[in-house]
């Protein structure tokens, strides 16, 4: 049985908001929206971000967030206020593709004294992408430098191999496995599901490049385009957790009208399954391998409030604070719109 209930209730929990003023009628809204009371509400995290990514360091909370030359804030609480402190790029991503300039879905990790940010380049609905890398040695005012691409998808170096040959490079997390001490990243998006392979000790690049040893972690078979996404992975003795995003996460129209919404428990939802291993298989509470379509769900649209959570992330517990679980979600008390979205919070 998955301990996703226990790990939840002493989670602090990010949201996503967006502002606008919903057009919906109420009827339309129950047909629409969840009511249950299954889930935790929201607090207000109050800073404008989507994807959100953090770690924590030095007594403070930094934030990653996809868009011009990735944006970082700082904050001594998760509540903020926070601080802007600099970007990851000082300019567009060294990688010579589409989008250069605004990367998405940025994961950054420490190891070894160093910082490392893998963020995605690529545009909605293309597979052509790459998850590239940037480093420095300071959080605070410290130089990052760019090193290009880890993985090609859809163009560029070794983009022809499995499984690049038939993934989308976005969305990259990463993870250590807690018996070896081995690094391993973590990617994937639809185009049959996520991925992991294992990273070189530098990390910056994919170990054995020309033959990786690549692994599929989760995959939805039954739909056309695998909307399976955003993909995170945590250890708690003896588990291996992989959390996902699974269905459409946005740009819902024009955020006002009914037709425009995916049907209930066709939305984004964050799913969960668990391991003994790092490279998997991940199973389900009942037992379904995560390849085979599988995932219990955590947390879902509900109250009429929370709309299509996802995008997570997991801080390890410190002396200051549980398991923290954050993930954005579109607020439909403020509305539907995709042009603003705003971290919240709730422990």
């Amino acid at each position: 049985m998955l301990r996703i209930q226990l790990l939840l209730q002493a989670s602090l929990l990010f949201h996503q908001a967006v502002v606008g003023s919903p057009s919906l009628s109420s009827k339309e809204k129950s047909a629409l929206f969840s009511n249950t009371d299954k889930y935790p509400f929201p607090n207000q995290g109050n800073v404008i971000t989507h994807d959100p990514n953090i770690i924590e360091y030095n007594d403070s909370f930094y934030l990653f967030m996809g868009g011009v030359h990735i944006p970082v804030s700082k904050a001594s609480s998760l509540d903020g206020p926070w601080t802007r402190v600099g970007t990851v790029l000082d300019g567009p991503s060294i990688i010579e593709k589409q989008n250069r300039t605004r990367p998405w879905a940025p994961t950054t990790v420490q190891h070894n004294g160093s910082f490392y940010c893998y963020y995605t380049i690529s545009t909605p609905g293309s597979r052509n992408s790459s998850i590239g890398v940037a480093t420095t040695d300071s959080l605070d005012g410290g130089k990052w430098t760019d090193h290009g691409a880890l993985i090609n998808t859809g163009s560029g170096n070794l983009s022809h191999i499995y499984p690049y040959n038939e993934s989308n490079a976005i969305d990259a997390s990463f993870i250590v496995d807690n018996a070896t001490g081995k690094l391993y990243l973590n990617y994937g998006s639809f185009w049959h599901g996520i991925f992991q392979v294992p990273l070189a000790g530098d990390l910056l690049s994919v170990e054995d490049a020309e033959l990786p040893r690549a692994v599929n972690l989760a995959y939805e078979p039954a739909e056309k385009f695998k909307p399976i996404e955003g993909s995170w992975m945590s250890f708690r003795e003896p588990y291996y957790y992989l959390w996902a995003s699974h269905g459409k996460c946005c740009r819902f129209g024009d955020g006002q009208n009914a037709k425009d919404f995916p049907a209930k428990g066709q939305e984004y939802e964050i799913r969960v399954g668990r391991s003994t291993s790092v490279n998997g298989p991940f199973r389900d509470k009942d037992g379904k391998n995560l390849t085979d379509g599988g995932g219990t769900v955590v947390y879902a649209s509900n109250h009429g409030v929370v709309y299509a959570p996802g995008g997570i992330g997991v801080l390890p517990a410190s002396e200051k604070h549980p398991e923290i679980l954050y993930y954005h979600y579109l607020n439909t008390s403020m509305g539907l719109k995709d042009n603003v979205s705003r971290i919240t919070t709730k422990q």
